[in-house]
């Protein structure tokens, strides 16, 4: 599996929008590589956590987030759950999906959803294995933004972008 492939089915080469997504997620591919290569488990897929990194994103484009230049209709906070829906359709292993589906906000447990009346499916969005996990902690390093990085004073677009990124690995997260 090629994740360039799939970004390009999406998000035409040389756009702008294709180089906001391919930038952030080959970050978080290579954090999340170094992430599992210090926990020294061999169990972790290396592979896959590096391709999933690259995929995790992959709904932002289906979203109205102008900062980065997406100008589809969803609410931010649904481009994971979108972009589960894509890799499922690709036909990819499962586990692509839930990595993207899992990873917005490092999670969203179904209470969150229902209390805040949140536009996700009823059910919990929270990472579960040992590679989500460690996706969802390197992604927090790195903003997916065109210009300048926000700040937490700044206003969200329309899906909830803060700005304010949280401890890249809150101890939920933290392995070990």
């Amino acid at each position: 599996m090629e994740p360039m492939a799939i970004i390009e089915k999406y998000y035409p080469p040389g756009s702008e929008l294709n180089r906001i997504l391919v930038d952030h997620s080959r970050q978080v591919a290579e954090k999340s590589v170094e992430i599992a290569r210090n926990l020294a488990d061999p169990g972790l897929d290396l592979g896959f956590i590096e391709q999933a990194a690259m995929l995790h994103d992959i709904g932002i484009f289906l979203t109205a987030s102008r900062s980065i230049g997406c100008t589809g209709k969803a609410p931010y906070i649904c481009h994971g759950v979108l972009g589960r829906d894509l890799l499922d359709k690709e036909g990819l292993n499962p586990a692509y999906g839930l990595v993207a589906e899992r990873h917005t906000g490092a999670g969203i447990s179904l209470d969150t959803i229902v209390r805040h009346h949140l536009p996700l499916p009823r059910r919990h969005l929270v990472p579960k294995t040992l590679e989500e996990k460690i996706i969802c902690c390197a992604d927090k390093f790195f903003p997916n933004r065109a210009g300048p990085s926000p700040t937490p004073d700044r206003q969200p677009d329309s899906g909830g972008s803060y700005g304010h990124r949280p401890d890249p690995c809150p101890p939920v997260f933290q392995v070990g």
